[in-house]
C-alpha cells in the first residue's frame, strides 16, 4: 500500500510511531495528485512547494518532540470559497478571479495549528450555488458528475490527491459529493464551525463540514476545527469531544428511525434496496429500528428555497450590480430570481422552518438517527438535466441531488453519508444518517460501528484513478 492510499487515521497512527514521515506522506499524495489531476480536475489551485516545506517543518517538529495531534503532518484540500491567506481562493468565478486574502479563514488557521498540510484548494460549483461542480468529474466514471457544490473537495480524497479535504454544506454540498464519489460527508451541527473567511452563500443555512475516508476520519477533523468563535455570529460552543477512541460495533440500545415517507419515496431501486440492507446491518449490531413518519414534508423543499434564493441575492447584491456579466448563467439566474423573492414570503419560508424544527426535535425523542439515503440516484450523466422515475414523472437534476440532504440544513442537525456500496455501473451509494442537535458523538459512533463491522472505509475510486 502506497502512503497516499492510507485513511487519516492511519497515516496519523503512522506519523506519530514514527514508521511514515510526514514528508513521504505528502509526496506520495503529490505524486497521486500529478497522475489523476489531468482526468479529474479536482483543483483549481495546487500549492505543491509551500506543502513541501510545511512537511519538512512537520517532520522536524514531530522528531523534536512537537507532535500536536493527529492531524500533524496530514495533507488535505480545502473548498476553494474558504479564504487562505496568499494562496488564491477565487469561488469558481470569474467575478474573484485572481483574487488573494490577505487573512486566512477560522478553519485553515485551525487546521495549520492542528499541524495538517494544504495541498491546494478544490474546485467548487460557482460560490458554492449548485449541485455538479462542472470542472471536475467523477473518478469512477469519467462522464458523471461529481457533485457539488464541494465536488472537487469529496474527488481529491475519493482519488487519493488528499487524504482528507474540507467542505461547505448548505442544501447537502458536502453529503451529495461525498455519496456520489463513494467517501466520507459530515454536516455538523449549525454553528458548530466558524464560517468566518468562508464565502457565504446562505447564511442561515450554510455549514462547514470534513470530507474524508472513514467516518473516525471525520471525527479526528471535526475535533480540530470546532470552536466557538465570536466573529461568526451562529458559532456556539460544543460540549462534546468527537474523538471516538472505541472500535466497539455493539449498538445495543441505539434506535434508528426508518422513515415511512418522503426518504424512500422516488429513489432508484438499488439504492433503496443498499440503504435497507445497512440498516438490517445495523440491527444485527443490536440497533432497535423504527418505522417514523417524516413531519412537514411537503414544506422541505419550499423552505430551503424560500431561505436560500433572497439570503444567496442579498449576499451577492453587490456582486450582480457591479459584475452580472462575469458570473454563469445558471448561478447568474438563480441569484436574479432571489432577487424577486417577497418579504413576506420570506417570513413566511422562517415560520415554515421554526415548525420543521419543532417537528423534528419531537422526532428526535423516539429515535437517536434516522437512517435514509444520502442521495435518491447515483452520479448522473455530466449533460443531464433531468431524472426520469419510473413512474412516468420528471424531477429537475437539481431538485434529485438536493431532495434528501435539504431537511438537515433546514433543520440544523448533524447528518453523515457514509459509502455502503455500489450500483450496477459501479457508482458509488451513499447512506445518510442525521441526528440530533449536537449529537455528533451518536452520530460518529453509529458510523464507525458500521464501517468497523463492514469494512466499508479507506477505499480508493475504483474507475479510471484505481
Amino acid at each position: 500500500m502506497q502512503p497516499y492510499e492510507l485513511t487519516l487515521t492511519a497515516a496519523a497512527g503512522a506519523i506519530a510511531d514514527k514508521s511514515l514521515s510526514p514528508v513521504e506522506l505528502v509526496e506520495s499524495v503529490l505524486s497521486r495528485g500529478e497522475e489523476t489531476e489531468g482526468i479529474v480536475h479536482a483543483f483549481a489551485t495546487l500549492t505543491p512547494e509551500a506543502a513541501r516545506s510545511s512537511a519538512a517543518q512537520a517532520e522536524r517538529d514531530i522528531q523534536a518532540g512537537r507532535y500536536r495531534g493527529p492531524l500533524h503532518g496530514i495533507p488535505f484540500a480545502l473548498k476553494d470559497i474558504i479564504d487562505t491567506a496568499g494562496v488564491p481562493t477565487m469561488a469558481g468565478s470569474r467575478v474573484w478571479a485572481g483574487r488573494i486574502p490577505g487573512e486566512s479563514s477560522a478553519v485553515m488557521t485551525r487546521l495549520t495549528s492542528a499541524g495538517a498540510v494544504l495541498v491546494g484548494k478544490a474546485h467548487t460549483h460557482e460560490f458554492a450555488y449548485g449541485l455538479i461542480t462542472p470542472q471536475t468529474v467523477n473518478p469512477w466514471h469519467t462522464d458523471r458528475i461529481a457533485g457539488g457544490s464541494s465536488g472537487g473537495s469529496a474527488v481529491a480524497v475519493a482519488a487519493g490527491s488528499a487524504t482528507f479535504s474540507i467542505g461547505t454544506d448548505t442544501a447537502g454540498s458536502v453529503r451529495v459529493p461525498a455519496a456520489l464519489n463513494g467517501v466520507v460527508g459530515l454536516k455538523p451541527s449549525y454553528g458548530l464551525i466558524s464560517r468566518h473567511g468562508v464565502a457565504p452563500l446562505s447564511w442561515s443555512l450554510d455549514h462547514v463540514g470534513p470530507i474524508t475516508r472513514s467516518v473516525r476520519d471525520a471525527a479526528l477533523v471535526l475535533d480540530a476545527i470546532t470552536g466557538r468563535d465570536p466573529r461568526d455570529p451562529a458559532s456556539i460552543d460544543s460540549p462534546n469531544s468527537h474523538h471516538v477512541e472505541s472500535r466497539s460495533t455493539d449498538l445495543r440500545g441505539v434506535r434508528v428511525g426508518i422513515p415511512a415517507n418522503y426518504f424512500f419515496d422516488h429513489v432508484t431501486p438499488e439504492i433503496e434496496k443498499a440503504v435497507r440492507n445497512s440498516v438490517d446491518h445495523l440491527a444485527e449490531l443490536g440497533a432497535r429500528t423504527i418505522e417514523v413518519a417524516v413531519p412537514l414534508t411537503d414544506y422541505l423543499l419550499p423552505t430551503l428555497w424560500g431561505h436560500m434564493g433572497p439570503e444567496a441575492a442579498s449576499a451577492h447584491e453587490q456582486h450582480l450590480k457591479q459584475h452580472a456579466s462575469l458570473f454563469g448563467e445558471d448561478v447568474r439566474t438563480l441569484l436574479e430570481a432571489g432577487q424577486l423573492v417577497l418579504a413576506g414570503d420570506y417570513l413566511r419560508a422562517q415560520r415554515s422552518r421554526t415548525c420543521i424544527r419543532q417537528a423534528w426535535r419531537e422526532l428526535f425523542r423516539t429515535i437517536d438517527v434516522l437512517a435514509a439515503p444520502s442521495v435518491a440516484c447515483t452520479a448522473i450523466r455530466r449533460d443531464q438535466s433531468d431524472v426520469l422515475w419510473g413512474d412516468g414523472s420528471t424531477e429537475t437534476a437539481t431538485d434529485t441531488l438536493v431532495r434528501l440532504t435539504a431537511p438537515a440544513n433546514i433543520t440544523g442537525l448533524p447528518a453523515l453519508s457514509l459509502p455502503i456500496g455500489l450500483d450496477e455501473k459501479g457508482l458509488p451509494i451513499g447512506l445518510q444518517l442525521i441526528a440530533d442537535k449536537l449529537a455528533e458523538p451518536d452520530l460518529l459512533r453509529i458510523g464507525i460501528a458500521y464501517e468497523t463491522a463492514h469494512d466499508s472505509s479507506g477505499h480508493l475510486a475504483g474507475g479510471i484513478c484505481g
